[in-house]
């Protein structure tokens, strides 16, 4: 019965991208992922530089409000989506783009959207859940997935190193690995929902505790120092901040469904039974 019930929730049981595949695809798609998007910089000098240069226009966006009111939200997610994008796409798109504004609202709507009015299902939730369903029912992830599958398509950076790495595994892997253009758009897809949203609300929820922080850098860098990740050494306290800020705001707070994949004894759980970590209950 709970394999049926598996198979129905993730598309009979060969669900694409990473957040919802398990066992063998899972490890796969997980590893040849981080692979690729280590080979494309993460990690390194060269992705710690966009972050910045999107910092700095962050900053300058929030400078030229001079003390206006403004809701935050928009210009977090355009420019932590942007960051995302730079390292995928290989490209930054324009405050003034208006393929890229649709694709940010789109997105927005996948998170904020809710059944009926209730807060309970959200449409994320639903594509967590019935990812097979929501290829079939309009609405704003529909726009979401062309924008992202066009780009895929196209001769980018994650694309182009995704394939090229695949044909050098043909060679050197027994079993094929399932490395075509449907897995690329979801993982893909996985990539920008699962790191926009979620970075985009640990800033907005960061906002709200920064006036402390704002003195210890301004006190130990100055007012006009670009921050570097080893200056964190120095910055005890917006080190901290930093962390709790992620743990108070308890972004997602029941994780994805996973399988034992072995006979396993986790609390009395046996093999092939679907689990759903808790997070709520490790934070406070």
């Amino acid at each position: 019965m709970v394999p049926c019930l598996w198979q129905i929730l993730t598309c009979q049981g060969t669900p694409s991208g990473i957040i919802l595949a398990s066992g063998r695809s899972w490890k796969q798609q997980r590893r040849f992922g981080i692979m690729t998007l280590r080979n494309l910089g993460m990690g390194k000098k060269g992705l710690e530089h966009r972050v910045q240069e999107e910092a700095s226009h962050l900053v300058e966006f929030f400078g030229n409000l001079k003390g206006r009111p403004v809701d935050p939200s928009f210009p977090l997610f355009h420019s932590i989506s942007n960051v995302i994008c730079a390292v995928v796409f290989g490209y930054h798109f324009s405050d003034e783009d208006k393929t890229f504004h649709e694709l940010i609202h789109a997105t927005e709507k996948i998170f904020k959207f809710r059944i009926h009015g209730t807060s309970c299902v959200s449409l994320l939730q639903m594509y967590e859940i019935l990812p097979w369903l929501l290829c079939r029912l309009p609405g704003p992830h529909k726009k979401v997935l062309a924008f992202l599958t066009q780009r895929a398509y196209g001769k980018t950076k994650f694309s182009v190193f995704y394939f090229n790495f695949y044909h050098h595994l043909q060679s050197k892997e027994g079993a094929k690995p399932k490395y075509d253009e449907e897995n690329l758009v979801y993982v893909i897809n996985d990539l920008f929902l699962g790191g926009s949203e979620t970075s985009s609300t640990t800033l907005y929820w960061g906002l709200l505790y920064m006036v402390k922080v704002q003195k210890e850098l301004d006190a130990v860098l100055g007012p006009s120092q670009l921050i570097c990740y080893e200056d964190r050494r120095k910055l005890p306290y917006t080190n901290a901040v930093v962390h709790e800020i992620q743990r108070f705001s308890n972004i997602v707070f029941v994780g994805v469904p996973r399988l034992c994949v072995r006979n396993t004894t986790l609390l009395g759980f046996p093999k092939e039974i679907m689990l759903a970590p808790h997070g709520f209950s490790l934070i406070f």
